[in-house]
């Protein structure tokens, strides 16, 4: 069992939701996230959208991570794009300096990377791709899912690797994400995510969707900011967590 945890979420993905007066969902979940994904601009979000973002993480102790994806904003990142990995390595090195210059002018720092969408599930078994994105970040830490390419070279490399799960997203029984497309891939019921992430503290399983229980190592659980009811579904993890005794803290 772990007695400690981090919560994290994609942020800045909705260039209207930091509109000046607008609380919007991304406001609300960094009361309850201890880790923020900034969308650096490839996949979504602008300069506007990731200073806003790190000036709210900033004051509220949110630890930034540069949420870096391939170049593909028509399609939100979650197409493949077969890049060459020299190309690949310059377009992530280029989304991290470019948060890591906003979070130093509004009083933060990134702490860590973790790939967006195509991109996370391509590099978990994608050594290419999974070697560029690991050349790219210089020492930061790489978040990403346990026994992946990429945190397999991460610490080859010497960097730390921090292991993720996901709470409102489905698993197959090899541990690795149910397509969006398929029946399954999301699971929006504020209890049963809840209890899940308590399970997987706690057993260090979740429950697949053939029924089978996949072992699971996570230092840090996601919630998606764009599942429906992310807040509520964030607030109930957070609560259930607390509730059973692990502290929701930042792993940097």
């Amino acid at each position: 069992m772990t007695d400690r945890i981090d919560l994290n979420c994609d942020l800045g993905e909705e260039l209207d939701a930091w509109e000046p007066g607008v609380d919007g969902v991304d406001t609300q979940l960094l009361a309850l996230m201890t880790s923020a994904n900034v969308a650096c601009g490839f996949h979504a979000g602008d300069a506007r959208t990731m200073a806003a973002v790190c000036r709210v993480a900033a004051a509220r102790g949110v630890a930034v991570g540069a949420h870096v994806s391939y170049l593909d904003r028509a399609g939100f990142g979650r197409r493949f794009v077969d890049v060459p990995p020299d190309v690949l390595r310059a377009q992530v090195r280029k989304q991290v300096e470019t948060l890591q210059a906003i979070a130093s002018a509004e009083g933060t720092r990134v702490a860590y990377v973790k790939p967006h969408g195509a991109l996370y599930n391509a590099v978990v078994h994608h050594e290419g791709h999974a070697g560029a994105v690991v050349r790219a970040v210089g020492e930061l830490p790489v978040l990403g899912l346990p026994r992946s390419a990429v945190l397999a070279a991460a610490t080859a490399a010497g960097l730390r690797a921090v292991t993720e799960a996901f709470a409102d997203r489905g698993y197959r029984a090899d541990g690795t994400l149910v397509p969006r497309a398929e029946p399954g891939a999301l699971v929006a019921d504020a209890g049963e995510v809840a209890a899940r992430v308590v399970r997987l503290a706690g057993e260090g399983v979740i429950r697949s969707v053939d029924g089978t229980d996949v072992a699971v190592e996570a230092e840090s659980v996601c919630v998606h900011s764009d599942t429906v009811g992310a807040v509520q579904l964030a607030a109930a993890v957070r609560a259930a967590l607390l509730a059973s005794g692990v502290s929701v803290r930042s792993f940097v």
